[in-house]
């Protein structure tokens, strides 16, 4: 090769990899920032042990040397679940601290108020986490993926579920008054059609509210025989409690963000919501089915090396670790490119990827079209110490 030659390919890399460092915001050759927002605090704080999982993969990522020779500076705020909180924090993140690009970050109240000012900025709003069925819309947000099933997929799931054990029963709903909750009654009167008038009863709290006593004792009064709970751990384990105070013991479903066995069922008692029924996608690492399986066995060494002290029973963790493994795989993924472009189009390729902690026959697969990590769920009873597998896995579609 002449000197001239390979002068001139030497000058096009540079100016090749100038453009994509042009491009690539929080981006060094030894570091990418990555941000989020999570609820550590607040009505919702049990949710925020998701992004302390996260935090400590991300950790154990960078102890073994990071991802393709960088670190991940993962920033995180407490938003306390509460949206201008999260407004707050995720102007900073883009533009302080001018990351490459939002992952992770938990709650619809606060995705829904952030959405729009993220999409505006261009930056990559990467496997959210949340359900609310309306960011599933590829097309009006182009930039987002999701990290959980959507709520119109699991409320549809317990509707028929309800039809299908219980075909004359009245249900009740007891639902969180947002995004979240409203999702659930959707897929309800999807199902139900014509019969959702006289057949379902939903009943709304606030995340402000101290209780909801008072809507379980009127459930329970117009809809004896059936219950899905549909909000955040906090309040689920409240409705339970009341319902074991009540003697009430209708087939009870509560939904996948709510049925953490450490923050919902542990504070009521684990042999006092037996036959509590839900849809899951992840391992439960306390189960004795799974003490010898190498994914759940690997998870426990990164848990008491990196989250001592913390509960193993505590879904969040499991589901915050998975994140992490969905992150450096982006990251890999995106190889010596980290253009903002670049985390988009790979955010939207994964290609049956399993995570070694969900439930087997599960996988992660993403497209333009389909912006969601999970499609597929399991049904599950409690069993009073470990959660039963029943039926076939299930698809979005």
């Amino acid at each position: 090769m002449s000197r001239i030659l390979f002068a001139a390919l030497a000058a096009s890399l540079t100016l090749t990899a100038a453009a994509v460092a042009a491009d690539a915001p929080g981006v060094t050759a030894t570091e990418i920032k990555v941000g989020a927002t999570f609820p550590f605090s607040g009505p919702a704080s049990s949710l925020g042990n998701a992004g302390k999982g996260l935090i400590a993969y991300v950790n154990q990522v960078n102890d073994r040397g990071g991802i393709n020779g960088r670190k991940v500076n993962l920033i995180t705020y407490d938003d306390a679940y509460s949206p201008p909180k999260a407004v707050e924090h995720t102007r900073k993140l883009i533009e302080s601290d001018e990351v490459s690009f939002m992952f992770g970050q938990l709650g619809t109240p606060s995705n829904s108020a952030t959405i729009k000012y993220i999409t505006g900025k261009k930056v990559p709003d990467t496997f959210i986490t949340t359900g609310a069925t309306k960011f599933t819309d590829s097309k009006d947000y182009p930039l987002t993926t999701t990290a959980l099933p959507s709520y119109d997929t699991e409320g549809k799931i317990y509707a028929k579920y309800f039809r299908a054990q219980l075909p004359n029963a009245k249900v009740g709903v007891l639902y969180q008054n947002d995004d979240l909750g409203k999702d659930f009654v959707v897929a309800m009167k999807a199902v139900y059609k014509d019969e959702y008038a006289s057949k379902v009863v939903a009943m709304a709290y606030e995340v402000a509210d101290p209780t909801v006593d008072s809507q379980v004792v009127n459930l329970r009064a117009s809809a004896p025989d059936a219950l899905l709970i549909a909000g955040t751990p906090k309040f689920a384990a409240q409705a339970l409690r009341k319902m074991n105070e009540m003697g009430w013991k209708p087939l009870t479903l509560v939904n996948f963000v709510a049925a953490s066995i450490g923050n919902t069922f542990a504070p009521v008692g684990l042999d006092k919501v037996t036959g509590v029924v839900t849809a899951g996608f992840q391992k439960d690492p306390t189960d004795p089915k799974w003490k010898d399986d190498q994914g759940v066995k690997e998870f426990i060494a990164f848990f008491n090396k990196y989250l001592p002290g913390a509960d193993l029973a505590d879904q969040n963790y499991m589901y915050g670790y998975q994140q992490g493994m969905i992150l450096e795989q982006l990251i890999k993924q995106s190889s010596s490119d980290l253009s903002r472009e670049n985390i988009v189009k790979q955010s939207k390729s994964f290609k049956d990827f399993v995570l070694p902690t969900v439930l087997p026959g599960i996988k992660v697969n993403t497209t333009p079209e389909v912006n969601q990590a999970y499609t597929q769920m399991q049904m599950q009873r409690w069993n009073g110490k470990s959660w039963d597998q029943f039926g076939e896995v299930m698809r979005a579609d």
